[in-house]
């Protein structure tokens, strides 16, 4: 699947009064895009996007009048809902800070509607947003895994407690991948150590879809995907330091970082001492 990008929202990012900070645009992400930006007052309509768009208001409180009818004051740690496929008409009374995230219909469970919300709250949907945006800020390309986890999250939240049904959460006995399934994604990773790894390629591996393949994953090897393939990573990375002579900074390139001072700092945060230090020590 392309890239998720300005093409696939309702077209409120590329007007005059909008101001973007940072966004995804260029990072590969298939099922959602963000953006951060200051916005000037405004009135206007748009036309039905193929993404849904959620809004995150990081400043305020500000006036917002959606569709001629409703309006609400709208604090810092509102948010604003707009599905796919439908008209907005919409009025900003104010300057605003704004975190903007478009995700692909295909990101949510089939059969979701979304609901059109102004001025709701929801402290778990602010703090996958803010997630999202601080990848933007320090993007490296071994977080794409991270990306999609909380992609997946967003949606399932969204499909929860704001569509027009919102989905019951089910209480079910965990169940974890068959030794067959956790065989092949951990063989699967060592090939692709090297590389961003989308969580889909990853389910796919194991023969699930997503949702139920970060779950079943996460009961098995307990943790979360992306933390299981750092460790994978960092593990890596420190057998080659200990035992061979290979160039440091072509070790972080063949486990998956950046560059060495991305292996250094990743090092550092998880295992207390650096590259240099493991070499030294070998």
């Amino acid at each position: 699947m392309a890239e998720l990008g300005l093409a696939d929202t309702n077209g409120i990012l590329a007007q005059p009064w909008v101001a973007p900070e940072r966004t995804s645009a260029g990072l590969g992400w298939e099922h959602v895009y963000v953006s951060r930006q200051r916005e000037l007052p405004y009135q206007a309509e748009f036309d039905p996007a193929t993404s849904h768009q959620l809004i995150l208001h990081l400043g305020g409180p500000v006036t917002v009048r959606r569709g001629g009818e409703v309006e609400r004051r709208v604090a810092a740690g509102g948010l604003f809902l707009q599905p796919a496929r439908s008209r907005l008409a919409v009025e900003l009374r104010g300057e605003l800070e704004t975190l903007h995230v478009y995700l692909a219909e295909a990101a949510l469970p089939d059969g979701t509607e979304l609901a059109e919300e102004l001025g709701s709250t929801d402290p778990l949907l602010e703090q996958l947003v803010l997630a999202l945006d601080s990848v933007v800020r320090d993007w490296e390309p071994s977080a794409r895994t991270y990306v999609d986890e909380v992609t997946a999250l967003l949606a399932t939240q969204l499909a929860r407690r704001h569509s027009v049904v919102p989905r019951p959460v089910r209480a079910t006995k965990p169940v974890g991948l068959s030794e067959r399934q956790f065989r092949r994604v951990r063989e699967f990773l060592a090939e692709r150590l090297a590389e961003p790894v989308p969580l889909s390629d990853m389910a796919a591996t194991a023969g699930l879809s997503v949702s139920q393949f970060s779950r079943q994953f996460k009961v098995t090897s307990g943790v979360a995907p992306h933390r299981f393939l750092l460790r994978e990573r960092l593990r890596q990375a420190t057998l080659l330091l200990r035992t061979g002579s290979e160039p440091i900074a072509d070790v972080a390139v063949r486990c998956g970082f950046s560059h060495q001072e991305h292996l250094t700092r990743v090092m550092r945060a998880h295992l207390g001492t650096t590259p240099g230090a493991l070499r030294r020590d070998g």
